[in-house]
């Protein structure tokens, strides 16, 4: 179209960003955010694990819990956010958000890694008496535990596009999502397409730093 109002070019874009990590708004919206994203994660990363234990260790839990994770997985995120507003302030409706989309998502990948257990180790369990409790520390645990982590990573990129979608929202004072949307309202495109590049850098760089820790807590 040739106007940067439309579609500004990478130039006008990499120099909006630079004016913007620099800002102190960008730094107190990015921090802001990260925290969000972290207490959501906190909050249903623990609760995931647990209900997807329970469920692999007692069918009627898998039977009562599976309904309720296809619900929240079919539907949309931003009826999500509109029903949970309703309820919380414009700045919890991120953190619940996160937790009610994370959730089911590590639920079920526990969930997955408990069924796919050996039959056999399951029968042996059973033959040595083996309590729940023993089942869980020696048979389960370090069999879901790939699969947790793999949940854990693909929570954290939903995480963070559920926060800032919410965010942009409902606007909470301080964040990434808020800035896109004010710069959005006010027609500035080239800080639209940056504060949009500094929320995709600080996805990226905690998944690479997730995926760091993982490899150095597997090195013998």
């Amino acid at each position: 179209m040739g106007s940067a109002l439309i579609f500004p070019g990478p130039l006008p874009v990499f120099k909006s960003f630079l004016a913007l990590v620099r800002s102190r708004v960008f730094l107190e919206s990015a921090g802001r955010t990260f925290l969000r994203v972290c207490l959501g994660l906190c909050i249903s990363a623990p609760l995931g694990i647990a209900a997807g234990l329970i469920a692999g260790l007692e069918k009627r839990a898998a039977a009562f819990l599976g309904p309720f994770f296809k619900l929240v997985s079919a539907t949309p995120v931003m009826a999500v956010i509109l029903i949970v507003f309703l309820v919380f302030n414009a700045e919890r409706t991120p953190v619940f958000t996160v937790f009610l989309m994370v959730f089911p998502v590590l639920s079920a990948n526990t969930l997955e890694g408990a069924a796919s257990i050996d039959p056999g180790l399951r029968e042996m369990a059973r033959v040595y008496g083996f309590s729940k409790k023993e089942k869980l520390v020696f048979l389960y645990l370090p069999s879901v535990v790939p699969f947790i982590l793999g949940g854990l990573k693909s929570a954290l990129s939903l995480s963070w596009k559920v926060a800032v979608a919410a965010e942009v929202l409902v606007q909470p004072f301080r964040a990434l999502g808020t800035g896109m949307q004010r710069a959005k309202a006010q027609l500035e495109t080239t800080e639209l397409f940056a504060w949009t590049a500094a929320t995709v850098l600080a996805a990226g760089l905690s998944e690479l730093l997730f995926t760091l820790l993982v490899r150095r807590w597997k090195k013998p």
